[in-house]
């Protein structure tokens, strides 16, 4: 008997791709079960996600490709692993998210690739999907186009005309953490130089201030530690005006489980997804709440607490502060009492212009993080 491989046609290629862009994250999770990815009802992948913004949509996902010449050795797709490899074309890609658009089952597309060949080849590619949903189909929502690291100025350059957001996942905090998961990708040339000129060309008054920029961290894979990763985050918003950070837990068994430190080797998967989350939480204290890299409360192994959030870990450390009056305190003040958050701040501070709240009652119906809060407030 002989038998016959057949190429996949364009919708085997879909089912491959889409779900392979599962492993890249950046713009597809966030800190609570409606953020996270999902399949539709006909099996492909769209994401509900957070945008860069803060608003939530819903996402078309696909990779353009997932042959890759790079060896990141956290990831299943790189070079040296066998799987199976497709690729989509730019008309292809456009016609397929057209249809979904058109069916208004997605709201915009988020489109990344492994390198083909080179970066700028493969940045040619996924601008070329854009480029004809632009031009040829007029299309005016959302694009989200992953920029390939090592990618040319140019090629940048026409990813920020072309899209809405863009992101280039910096993956580990500095140089020394990226040499351990890949010996091909160039630390400050190929990753913080693309992303500084992004950040220049899409600053305030710049050309492209519209476009938003965001990176993704892969925790545990290179045996960092969160505070590197704290500290490199702050940098990114406070440097850089990075417009989100996302964080994907390095989950073994997906790539070489042999690289990822001897940290990494130990953790429990519960533990790593979550670091994952309380990485995202201290992003939240950072973005929201005006928390500083120095308020940021590390144990002795410099890893956040994987039993106690990270505002009430701050708590516990500055007792002085405690207990605070919810009449007289300021919404700095406030936004740093566990269980209070930003829409529950502001509506302390409308109900005090009514009159004096006297209980934790007053200001919503108490359930676990009112119930917390009220340890820390006095009335």
């Amino acid at each position: 008997m002989i038998g016959i491989i057949c190429k996949p046609n364009t919708r085997e290629k879909l089912e491959i791709l889409s779900a392979d862009a599962q492993y890249d994250l950046a713009c597809a999770c966030g800190t609570s079960k409606d953020e996270h990815r999902q399949r539709s009802s006909d099996g492909k992948w769209i994401y509900p996600v957070t945008l860069p913004n803060g608003g939530k949509s819903v996402l078309f996902k696909t990779l353009i490709s997932n042959v890759c010449t790079n060896d990141c050795k956290y990831c299943p797709l790189r070079e040296q692993m066998d799987v199976r490899r497709c690729s989509l074309s730019p008309a292809e890609t456009a016609k397929i998210f057209l249809d979904y658009y058109n069916q208004r089952k997605v709201f915009g597309l988020f489109l990344s690739s492994g390198v083909l060949g080179s970066a700028d080849a493969t940045m040619d590619k996924l601008n070329g999907v854009a480029r004809l949903l632009r031009k040829k189909h007029g299309f005016r929502g959302y694009i989200h186009l992953k920029i390939i690291p090592g990618a040319s100025d140019a090629a940048i350059e026409e990813a920020l005309f072309l899209s809405s957001a863009v992101s280039l996942n910096i993956e580990t905090p500095g140089e020394k953490r990226l040499a351990k998961v890949s010996k091909k990708k160039r630390y400050i040339q190929d990753i913080i130089e693309p992303i500084k000129l992004i950040s220049r060309l899409t600053g305030r008054g710049a050309k492209y201030e519209r476009v938003k920029q965001t990176t993704q961290f892969i925790v545990g894979a290179a045996g960092e530690p969160d505070a590197e990763i704290v500290k490199y985050m702050y940098g990114l918003y406070e440097r850089l005006k990075m417009h989100r950070v996302y964080f994907s837990a390095y989950q073994k068994g997906l790539g070489d489980e042999s690289i990822a430190g001897e940290q990494a080797g130990r953790e429990r998967p519960t533990d790593i997804l979550m670091r994952e989350h309380r990485l995202y939480q201290v992003d939240f204290l950072l973005r929201k709440y005006g928390f500083k890299e120095s308020d940021i409360v590390f144990e002795k192994n410099e890893n956040l607490s994987l039993t106690i959030d990270p505002k009430e870990v701050w708590a516990r450390r500055h007792p002085e502060v405690f207990p605070m009056n919810i009449n007289r305190a300021s919404r700095f003040a406030l936004l740093r009492v566990p269980g209070l958050g930003p829409i529950t701040v502001k509506r302390i501070l409308e109900q005090r212009k009514a009159g004096r709240i006297s209980r934790i009652e007053n200001v919503g119906k108490v359930g676990v993080r009112l119930e917390k809060a009220s340890k820390y407030l006095t009335f």
